[in-house]
């Protein structure tokens, strides 16, 4: 046989196999459609669609040149990361693709690099059954965050805008799309129109429309057209978030559905917002919910993210109240390739990593559960009383989400749920200590039953967060490390006892060692966990889970030098006790923490203990606590010399040339001195407002500044949302929680504001106290144009109406929070302060211009 024949032959051999695979595949799972009531089922049984998942960018743009400039196999990369997704039981994947990489300017599909690495990471999720929306327009340029390259595709050579409207725009759109879907994919042998896994398309991403109704439909109905000409019958769905005027015209195009998006706290605040942010996703309101069901037309959520926030409790409350909105299908925005994580340079507003945030991570596993557990369109209460539902549990306090159905137990940080029925249990996933593990590493671990008396246990690194990851980033600049140490684990299983045995599993591994009756040190690693007398051979086990059980993937130790974290309190009351705590990591061991304490004259020096591998703490001696300014240093001693923090400097203070004069510093305050809530000066820049251009910040003396406001009028047309109804009002607030420390003011009775009127005449401002549970209560204070110090008794504030802040997106969103509760002010629970104006002005002022200067709150 020639070579040349042999080719031929084997091609053909492979196609056939391909196209008998497919055959086999769309047997077993058939197209996905959406039904007469608007619900997408299965096509092989019928069965209502569920999924959850991830937004991954790796083959495309910042993170595809990035791994380039590593020098790092891009598929190996995105292995490690799938790996991941399969342990947080994800089964769902979407990605807005960058055209601009792989079209040319009349659409012709360029199969280059990226589509090559898009393809096998297709095929990569495949094989673990996790499914897969796709859209196949971006419009965007491929730079963010860095600048835009001149890539070859329609987009980069028209724009969004002209994309939309420009006729030969359009067409190269129609022949992308039809050769999108037309495209095989090399790794499956399957056309993208044809794969099972795909289950549906959205045509493109945030078009953001400005045309008529009739230019939008035609515009649309194209796309459709030219998408099912390939002779796809899967759901093709249109972002109908962005120009919700425009709703009856999306809803009676040939789309099948509508995709939506949900940051609710906002995007880019630079830093951690603070604070409880449950009001703040509450419910997912879509208030032209009726003409999407009236038409019949499906729902699925395309990104969503609790935008610059650290915590774990939010996503599972999105995820129930997409639940409610009848959302079947939601994607997280963004998962972090592993090997960005340590910058989060690519979405820096947004952050989350297996390796480098576990708490969030196993939050989003949580919401997996809820997405295929929870209901489509169940009522699940108002807040606080849907942070407890069906198996799920959420608390801000403690900042802990729950999983607890008997078969599983999920946790995102330290909990005392008891789970339900520990001998029924088959798979444990945490972040801390729990009733039945008691961890003191900081990654997360997975426990997966394999028999009785035999546990497959998986640990992960210990990341450590250095400095604030949602600012200006860079691949120079690291915000979070990895450490891989042993740390202790206790665990609490009937069925495996006492003195069970440990064996590693992964490559490398050579554990083999027994429980000290419950405990153990655990490395990161795969394990084998066998009680007493259990005879096991893990060859020979037949599983059903869609990963070798040996396998283990993880950010190798990343720490470089001695870290220590720490946040000194700003002040506290005179006598009040306080504890130096810090979190300390270092590549070389560390024999001695101390702190170098100074009030005034007095001097002291104590010793940090450590509480496990990275966190110390110790005392302040009362000697220390009279009122002044208490500095101090802290010292770390390693095998390798001593660093001083702050600033990580070489060497102690009591080196001759030690050249560091940065300190920590606590103001102590006499026991009468009111609790300031804002000072301008100092808090400006953590206020949590609306853009608008009259917003400044100005100085006015000698450490004092005014934080100004000036609106030409309270209601700016929406210009994605022009039929909704005005709403007059402009809040912003500030979170004070952190700034009390150790300071009380549940034994206050006024509170004293510090403001003016900047208008040629009288202004009127609500100031208002948010309770964590987000109940606010307020009073509407007259402002005159001469700087007053104006005190109102806190009896005499009364209910008012809590602004949704940061405000969400969409925008369609509800500007108030409506809640439950129907107590009065809690001081003890107060943790912000919210101003508004609007509230108390006739209409005839409402569009008038506005001007406010606050300087301080404070409270007595």
């Amino acid at each position: 046989m020639t070579k040349l024949k042999l080719n031929f032959y084997l091609w053909t051999l492979s196609l056939i196999m391909a196209l008998t695979g497919l055959s086999a595949q769309n047997q077993q799972k058939g197209d996905v459609y959406v039904d007469d009531s608007g619900i997408m089922r299965w096509g092989h049984n019928d069965e209502e669609v569920h999924g959850f998942g991830v937004n991954y960018s790796s083959p495309f743009a910042h993170a595809y040149r990035s791994a380039e400039k590593k020098g790092l196999d891009i598929k190996a990369e995105m292995n490690k990361d799938i790996y991941h997704f399969t342990r947080l039981n994800f089964d769902l994947y979407r990605l807005h693709v960058w055209d601009t990489e792989i079209s040319d300017e009349k659409g012709n599909l360029i199969e280059n690099e990226h589509l090559e690495a898009f393809d096998y990471l297709l095929n990569e999720l495949k094989k673990r059954d996790i499914n897969y929306v796709i859209t196949p327009i971006a419009y965007w340029g491929n730079g963010w965050p860095e600048p835009d390259e001149d890539t070859p595709g329609f987009s980069n050579k028209y724009g969004k805008e002209n994309s939309l409207i420009d006729p030969e725009a359009i067409k190269a759109q129609e022949n992308y799309l039809s050769q999108f879907l037309e495209h095989v994919n090399p790794y499956t042998g399957v056309a993208y129109k044809n794969e099972p896994n795909l289950i549906a398309f959205e045509i493109s991403n945030e078009p953001h429309h400005r045309g008529t109704p009739e230019e939008v439909k035609s515009f649309i109905n194209k796309m459709v057209r030219a998408m099912r000409s390939t002779g796809t019958k899967k759901p093709i769905f249109y972002n109908v978030s962005h120009s919700v005027h425009l709703t009856e015209t999306y809803f009676t195009s040939e789309i099948d559905g509508g995709t939506f998006q949900w940051y609710p706290t906002g995007l880019g605040f630079q830093k951690e917002l603070q604070g409880n942010l449950l009001p703040n996703v509450n419910d997912y309101n879509i208030p032209f919910d009726g003409v999407i069901e009236e038409n019949n037309k499906a729902k699925l959520v395309y990104e969503f993210d609790a935008a610059d926030v650290n915590r774990s409790y939010m996503y599972p409350a999105m995820a129930r109240s997409f639940r409610e909105a009848g959302i079947q299908l939601a994607t997280h925005f963004a998962y972090d390739p592993t090997f960005l994580a340590y910058a989060n340079t690519e979405y820096n507003t947004h952050y989350m990593n297996l390796n480098y945030t576990p708490h969030k991570a196993l939050a989003l596993m949580i919401a997996s559960e809820i997405f295929h557990k929870v209901p489509m369109n169940e009522d699940l209460g108002t807040y606080p009383e849907n942070l407890e539902f069906g198996d799920f549990k959420i608390s801000y306090q403690g900042d802990v989400a729950t999983y607890n159905s008997g078969e599983k137990f999920i946790y995102t940080n330290s909990t005392g749920v008891e789970p339900k029925q520990v001998s029924e249990l088959m798979q444990i996933a945490g972040h801390g200590n729990s009733e039945i593990a008691k961890y003191e590493g900081k990654g997360a671990y997975f426990l997966d039953k394999l028999e009785d008396g035999v546990w497959r246990l998986e640990v992960m690194p210990d990341p450590i967060l250095i400095r604030n990851p949602f600012g200006s980033n860079s691949l120079e600049k690291t915000v979070s490390v990895i450490s891989w140490k042993e740390n202790k684990m206790e665990l609490h299983l009937k069925d495996l006892a006492e003195n069970f045995e440990v064996s590693g599993l992964n490559e490398g591994n050579n554990t083999s060692i027994q429980a000290q009756g419950k405990q153990f040190e655990v490395a990161p690693g795969t394990y084998l966990l066998k009680a007493e007398g259990i005879e096991f051979e893990i060859s020979a086990y037949d599983h059903d889970k869609n990963y070798d059980l040996s396998v283990f993937e993880a950010q190798k130790s990343t720490v470089d030098k001695t870290y220590l974290v720490h946040e000194p309190g700003t002040t506290i009351t005179e006598g009040t006790p306080i504890r130096i705590k810090a979190t300390l990591v270092s590549k070389d061991p560390v024999t001695k923490v101390e702190a170098w304490l100074q009030n005034g004259n007095n001097y002291e020096s104590i010793e940090l203990q450590a509480e496990n591998n990275y966190d110390y703490s110790a005392q302040v001696p009362e000697s220390m606590l009279n009122n002044g300014f208490l500095k101090y240093r802290i010292i770390v001693s390693t095998t390798a010399g001593n660093f001083t923090f702050p600033g990580g400097v070489k060497g102690s203070p009591d080196d001759w040339d030690f050249h560091s004069d940065l300190q920590f510093e606590t103001a102590i305050l006499d026991q009468g001195i009111p609790v300031n809530l804002f000072n301008a000066a100092t808090d400006s820049g953590n206020v949590v407002r609306g853009w608008n251009r009259g917003n400044n910040v100005v100085p006015v003396g000698p450490n004092e500044a005014e934080f100004q406001v000036r609106m030409d009028k309270l209601f700016e047309e929406d210009i994605e949302n022009l039929h909704a109804d005005p709403v007059d009002d402009y809040s912003f607030r500030y979170n004070f929680l952190d700034k009390l420390q150790a300071r009380s003011i549940s034994d206050k009775n006024k509170l004293i504001l510090e403001a003016r009127s900047l208008a040629d005449a009288s202004g009127k401002i609500q100031v208002a106290l948010i309770m964590r549970n987000g109940a606010a209560f307020g009073k509407t204070i007259e402002l005159s144009e001469e700087l007053q110090e104006i005190k109102v008794d806190l009896k005499d504030l009364e209910p008012v109406r809590t602004v949704t802040l940061p405000r969400p997106y969409p925008g369609f969103l509800p500007y108030y929070f409506d809640h439950s509760y129907k107590g009065g002010l809690k001081m003890e629970e107060v943790e912000a302060i919210q101003f508004s104006i609007g509230p108390g002005l006739e209409e005839e002022q409402l569009q008038q211009p506005h001007a406010v200067g606050i300087r301080s709150v404070r409270i007595q």
